[in-house]
Parts: structure tokens; sequence; C-alpha cells
């Protein structure tokens, strides 16, 4: 159950006076804000982003487009047909060792767009639904853009939370893996019994930048220190922002990488969309150099999602993996 004290919540991190200061101290202020944030929760939410309403209100209706395809379209372009792991997974295939149950929920998988498939998909093309443009393509494209380029922007104010220059992100971020997943949950009424839209899981990653559906709650954030569960309420023009295993390494342990959950609470059909940024497949910890375990993004990558995702014999070479 969540916790009943409405005095525990997520707090509200305005990056406006980081993205654009407008006094003496702006930035030095969400700075500390993000810093304390991430230690003590892992977990935050923005205002002040810079991610436009107009787009944030059209993404609903674009993935709606989408995800009301008929099935036999949207299994067309299922990701486990494509080299780069992009396109459609249907509710059911996601299955955590330990759940008794998979996730309820069917997703969409986009990236950064590449002409060509390199490093066995970890670069590559999109995969695009057939419809107008207006109504996924352009809009959906706009959206990740933005939210991509809030990423490197949120890296940034993290590292200048442990001390470290700001530009520090391009050392590890020259040419970033940063994948976007568009999800859609059935209504509470039809889901089984002990069912989770996703269940208990820290991301194993950099960092996640969630929109939430408006007025549409579900995601919940495990407070290890009061081990009680915090509801993180739907809001507009609010991204829930959280730094996933990697950046709890990198960062020594001082940002944390906090289990959550999505329990789809309305009676209806819930969206959200995440994107991750991680950073480069070859990228090593930039705040230890020579720290003994030379671990890259991409071997985390293959690591986490390798039993998932069928990763083939070529792909675990190329990252260095046995």
């Amino acid at each position: 159950m969540p916790s009943a004290d409405p005095e525990l919540a997520l707090p509200i991190i305005d990056l406006s006076g980081y993205l654009a200061p407008q006094a003496p101290g702006d930035r030095e202020r969400v700075i500390a804000e993000v810093r304390d944030a991430a230690c003590q929760y892992g977990f935050f939410q923005v205002r002040g982003h810079g991610v436009p309403l107009s787009l944030q209100r059209d993404l609903p209706r674009c993935m709606d487009n989408l995800f009301n395809l008929p099935a036999e379209e949207k299994l067309e372009m299922s990701f486990l047909k494509n080299p780069c792991r992009r396109g459609y997974e249907a509710a059911g295939m996601s299955h955590r060792v330990g759940d008794p149950l998979p996730d309820a929920k069917e997703c969409f998988f986009i990236g950064q767009e590449d002409g060509a498939v390199e490093l066995s998909g970890f670069y590559g093309p999109n995969v695009w639904p057939n419809l107008p443009e207006d109504d996924f393509r352009g809009p959906v494209w706009a959206y990740y853009q933005h939210t991509r380029d809030l990423g490197r922007s949120l890296w940034s104010i993290l590292l200048e939370g442990l001390g470290q220059p700001a530009a520090l992100v391009d050392k590890f971020a020259k040419r970033p893996v940063v994948p976007m997943k568009m999800i859609r949950y059935p209504p509470h009424s039809t889901v089984q019994p002990g069912q989770l839209g996703i269940g208990a899981h820290t991301d194993f990653g950099g960092i996640t930048i969630l929109f939430q559906q408006p007025g549409k709650d579900g995601l919940e954030v495990w407070h290890e220190t009061r081990e009680e569960w915090i509801e993180v309420p739907a809001r507009e023009d609010l991204y829930v922002i959280n730094c996933g295993d990697m950046v709890e390494r990198w960062s020594g342990g001082a940002y944390k990488s906090a289990r959550h959950r999505v329990i789809n609470k309305v009676d209806g059909e819930r969206l959200s969309c995440a994107t991750f940024w991680h950073g480069d497949v070859y990228a090593t910890n930039p705040l230890k150099p020579d720290d003994p375990d030379k671990e890259t993004i991409g071997q985390l990558l293959v690591k986490r999602f390798r039993t998932q995702y069928s990763i083939n014999k070529k792909t675990i070479a190329q990252v260095g993996m046995i």
C-alpha cells in the first residue's frame, strides 16, 4: 500500500533557473535542489524544463493513433523483427524474473534516427507506423528531440552536483544511446489479480524522463528509509526524473537508484512515455577513470536485456562480453 503520509512526496524543482537563469545564484540553487533530491529519493519532478506544452498535449493523441491500429498491423512492426529493437511490443511480452505475471502493458520504441544499422542495432533507423505525418511521426519526433536535449541538461546538473564540470557529459556522450518508450496500460478492471502495469524494478542505466498522462495516476516510488511506497500524481507539465543503477554506481552511491512500479488506478486506459538517456556504447565511468571495473554502457545494456530481447552473439561480442 502507498504511504498515507501527505508530507511524503517527491520534490518539484523548477529547472528554468538553470536553463535560463535570471539572477545570480539561480543555477546553483537548481543544482543543489537536484543533488539533494537525487541523494535522498533518486527521483524528483521538474517544471520549467523547456518541453513545449503543445507537444505534451498532442502526445497522447498520437500514441492512441498508434495503439488503436489493428493488432496484426502493430505486430508487423514488432521490435523482435527489428535489428535495432525498435517498434512494437505486445502486451504480456515483458516478464521480470520473480514476478508472478507479465506486465500489463503494450509499448512502442523509437530512438535516435540513423541512416544505417550500426553496432548490431545500437544505432539505426526507426520503425514508423503507416499513419499521416501529423498524426504520429512529426509530433512524436519533435517530442523525442526535446526530451533528448533535456536529458543532456539533466546529466550536466547531476554532474555539477558532484562538483564536476557540466561539460564532462561530452566525455561519455558524443553519440549517446537514447531510446524512448511509449506505453499504454489497459484499464485496471481488465488485468488479472496481482498483475501490475510494470512490476517493481530499478532502471539499469542513466537518467529517465517520464511523461505521465495528466490525471491518470499509477507510478509509485519506494522510499528505502521509510519502507513505504510514494504515490506520484500525474500532473500536466510536470516530468518525473529518476536515476538508474549506472548513475548510482558512477556517483559512488551518492545518487540513488530507487525501485518503482506502475499500477493503473483509473477505470480507462493510461498512457505514459519514458525517454532513457544513457551515453555512448563504449563509455565507462567518467568520474573514476582509473576504476578497475571497466564495464561499458553497451555491456550494461546487453546484460540487462539479453534474455528479454534475445540479443544475438554478434552484439554480445561487439560490446566485449563473452
